[in-house]
């Protein structure tokens, strides 16, 4: 089975309405819908994306840039793809839009891997759990009142989720704890409540901050410094009981090895998009493992799913539902589980129709 042709499709997505986080407001994404083609009439699908379809073009041109190192070769040898590719980018550097390129290839082959072979993704990873823990992250956002965070949380709730994720941030940390005192006070103390500050604090404030929260019980403080300060983190996590997740912005496993040399987090969460695709992930998780260290995942619920199927030191999914109308496929949930469809590679397909309508 060999490549003959990767194609790209730029597909824009407006929000409903803007949403804030300490990284500045979000009205949209650029969604690039990446299919590779094979001699054998099988094609796999994977997608990357842009925050408000910003620099979109920069990793359309990565991605086709980099078909002369898997056109014409065999598609199941992932392994291989993945050699030449780093090879390949090493002038351009082994971290940012190179990367992103080699992982929206990577998981279009494994994709295409498992629907030769009639198996799910997890399965052909080893196949570790069937369901995985699932959180929402689709609201709670730092521009809510406390009224609508209240609001907004009893309805995850009432939903039947077990486990849902906020956004802090703001000038004063008061005004954080008490929209965190809030959500605890009104979900109760057997949901789970994670808080991200989506690196918008100096050490100096995470640690205070962080200690604030402590009474809070939260599962974790997620990415409250810069990505690049990883040393920095480490002293954070060191200095709080609340343990600290981090990963979203961090680059394949040599940038995973040195959050696990300093102990920047105790929890682990690899981008599908950044890490280096399925291949990477997997890399990631594995060394994690051996630390002891459990992960996550970040966005990507359809596909993480499985890569997190295929792993046993897997805890959480994270549920953002940015993405879900491109696909023909609805992810099922069951007591606060997300459920690994048993369907072949990530068993999630594009909608076409509806991404060609949204792409004019």
């Amino acid at each position: 089975m060999k490549v003959t042709k990767i194609e790209t499709l730029v597909v824009p997505m407006q929000m409903d309405k803007p949403i804030g986080s300490a990284l500045g407001q979000l009205t949209g994404f650029g969604c690039i819908l990446v299919t590779v083609h094979t001699d054998e009439g099988i094609s796999g699908e994977n997608l990357i994306f842009t925050l408000n379809n910003r620099r979109t073009k920069v990793l359309v041109q990565m991605v086709e840039d980099l078909t002369d190192v898997i056109v014409g070769f065999d598609a199941g040898h992932i392994a291989a793809f993945w050699a030449r590719a780093w090879t390949s980018i090493n002038f351009l550097g082994h971290q940012g839009v190179s990367v992103v390129g080699i992982s929206a290839i990577d998981g279009a082959l494994w994709d295409a891997l498992g629907k030769a072979r009639n198996m799910p993704i997890y399965r052909m990873l080893g196949g570790a759990k069937s369901r995985i823990p699932a959180y929402h992250s689709g609201g709670l956002w730092l521009d809510r009142s406390i009224e609508a965070l209240v609001d907004e949380a009893l309805g995850f709730k009432q939903a039947g989720w077990k486990a849902m994720k906020m956004r802090l941030g703001l000038a004063d940390p008061r005004e954080d704890i008490a929209r965190v005192r809030a959500v605890r006070d009104a979900i109760g103390p057997d949901i789970r409540l994670m808080a991200d500050a989506n690196q918008g604090k100096t050490e100096s404030e995470a640690i205070r901050l962080g200690r604030m929260l402590e009474e809070f019980n939260l599962t974790w403080f997620e990415e409250p410094l810069p990505a690049w300060d990883l040393a920095g983190l480490a002293r954070v996590a060191q200095a709080l009981d609340t343990p600290i997740a981090s990963g979203e912005t961090e680059y394949t496993r040599y940038g995973f090895r040195r959050m696990l040399e300093l102990r920047s987090a105790d929890i682990l969460m690899p981008d599908l998009q950044r890490v280096g695709g399925v291949s990477e992930f997997v890399r990631v998780a594995h060394m994690a493992e051996s630390h002891d260290v459990p992960v996550s995942s970040h966005l990507f619920p359809e596909t993480s799913l499985q890569v997190l199927g295929g792993l046993s030191n897997s805890i959480f999914l994270e549920y953002m539902p940015w993405f879900s109308p491109l696909y023909n496929e609805s992810l099922e949930f069951e007591n606060g589980d997300a459920i690994v469809p048993e369907r072949p590679g990530w068993g999630f397909t594009f909608n076409r129709e509806r991404a060609q309508n949204r792409a004019r």
